[in-house]
């Protein structure tokens, strides 16, 4: 089975486009980590999202920098070649579903639920 489930925020406002007669729209979010033992932060992890078709207009309507997002979906490998020859790869996650987790207010700022 190849299912992930994912709680962060939007790193920077959504890239949209259309390809091949759909939209799709890319994000990256950032997740913050747990604490080690020693109280030490670990930062965070940050992962590229895509979505398709209603839901990519939907992000890119709805969503900007800073929002509160859970995602589901499943992980996916791009890879390729660099112009130098060198072979890149980088997981990312394909959305069936994303939730919009904060408000958003009239400023464009986001707000967190009550």
């Amino acid at each position: 089975m190849n299912s992930i489930n994912l709680t962060g925020r939007l790193t920077a406002d959504p890239e949209t486009r259309s390809a091949r007669a759909t939209d799709v729209a890319r994000f990256r979010l950032a997740i913050g980590r747990r604490r080690g033992r020693e109280g030490e932060d670990r930062g965070a992890v940050y992962v590229d999202v895509v979505t398709f078709g209603g839901l990519a207009r939907s992000c890119g309507e709805h969503l900007a920098k800073g929002r509160q997002v859970a995602v589901s979906g499943r992980l996916e490998l791009d890879e390729w070649q660099t112009d130098g020859g060198e072979r890149r790869s980088r997981h990312k996650v394909v959305a069936d579903e994303v939730g919009f987790l904060d408000r958003r207010r009239e400023d464009g700022e986001s707000e967190q639920p009550a």
